[in-house]
């Protein structure tokens, strides 16, 4: 099976070429489209190019059985380049596709098209809710998928939750680093809200098998998250504890920190975004179970064992890295925040 994994570079098409590349199964030829150097992977043919350029995604998808398009701008990105990558780089890699006679197209959405939902579990058919630009990207693309997929297009949709493994840092790195230095980790409103997650390792696994699975079986939109998940102050309780310090999660009043947080966000000065503050404050969580039916899904790994493993990594390999990327694989700019740190 020859396939073409957009985003390659990013962390979860990092994860998903080198799971391609070693299958001891199925024998795949494997092409990786990125803006930025991916790392070099044997067997992965690795392209330095952008998904809104037709003419080189139109010569990589040629021949292709099948793309997994990862590649997306972050919410700490401006918000044309949001729209530009998210919906104008999909357009661009859906038209190829169709245009080559693709069989499959795995496109990797977000359950932040749900906005922040008041319905949990939240099932897939929850409708679309826009609260800021990178989720309106999001549903602007999927609603493209949909466009092809009633054309006829075999186009799975996966919505994975935030997702965690060894190489993800972004805003978890801020996490990671205080608990290291034996500082506590503040937590709005004690953090007493489920809050799923996904481990990256779990995330390739269903991937594959939407590639694989019959087309009636597939053809569909999936949530994709950890089946064992608690309260979000548990999750962070538990990687403090494993940094031997004895510190805790503190308490940290929601309304006035929201505030604060959101002043600092416009003034640019603070990774955290609207979006993300108020899931904060409300459980988030959807349904999987069709994703258990359909695509056989089975998580094998809970929010803490993810979290506690991607904190490993860092230990090994990230510690002191500087904050000076905006991708998941380097430690978000913490701004303001890294000001108010002494204080815990």
């Amino acid at each position: 099976m020859k396939v073409l994994v957009t985003g390659s570079a990013g962390i979860f098409g990092t994860h998903l070429v080198r799971r391609l590349a070693r299958s001891a199964g199925e024998p795949y030829e494997v092409i990786g489209l990125d803006i930025r150097d991916a790392e070099p992977i044997p067997g992965v043919r690795q392209v330095i190019g952008d998904v809104r350029d037709p003419d080189m995604v139109g010569r990589l998808t040629d021949g292709a059985d099948a793309v997994v398009h990862c590649a997306a701008a972050l919410p700490s990105h401006d918000e044309a380049d949001v729209w530009s990558v998210d919906v104008d780089g999909t357009s661009t890699v859906l038209a190829a596709a169709r245009r080559c006679g693709v069989s499959r197209f795995v496109h990797i959405s977000s359950t932040a098209v749900y906005g922040v939902p008041e319905v949990q579990p939240t099932p897939e058919n929850h409708p679309f809710v826009g609260v800021d630009p990178y989720n309106r990207a999001k549903i602007a693309a999927e609603r493209l998928c949909g466009q092809y997929r009633d054309e006829g297009m075999c186009l799975p949709i996966l919505r994975p939750k935030t997702f965690l493994g060894p190489e993800r840092l972004g805003l978890f790195a801020m996490l990671f680093e205080w608990a290291s230095e034996g500082r506590g980790f503040p937590v709005l409103a004690g953090g007493r809200v489920r809050c799923q997650m996904l481990d990256v390792a779990d995330l390739c696994d269903v991937t594959v098998e939407a590639l694989h699975r019959p087309a009636d079986a597939v053809n569909d939109v999936f949530n994709v998250a950890a089946s064992e998940f608690g309260l979000l102050r548990d999750e962070f309780q538990a990687v403090l504890d494993a940094a031997g310090h004895g510190r805790r999660v503190i308490t940290i009043p929601a309304r006035p920190a929201i505030g604060v947080l959101r002043a600092l966000e416009k003034l640019h000065i603070s990774p955290v975004y609207k979006r993300l503050a108020r899931k904060l404050l409300h459980d988030s969580y959807v349904s999987i179970d069709r994703a258990r039916s359909r695509l056989g899904f089975d998580p094998k790994f809970s929010n803490t064992e993810s979290l506690l493993r991607t904190y490993d990594w860092y230990l090994e390999h990230a510690r002191g890295t500087q904050h000076t990327g905006r991708s998941h694989g380097e430690p978000w700019r913490q701004g303001a925040l890294k000001l108010v740190k002494a204080a815990f």
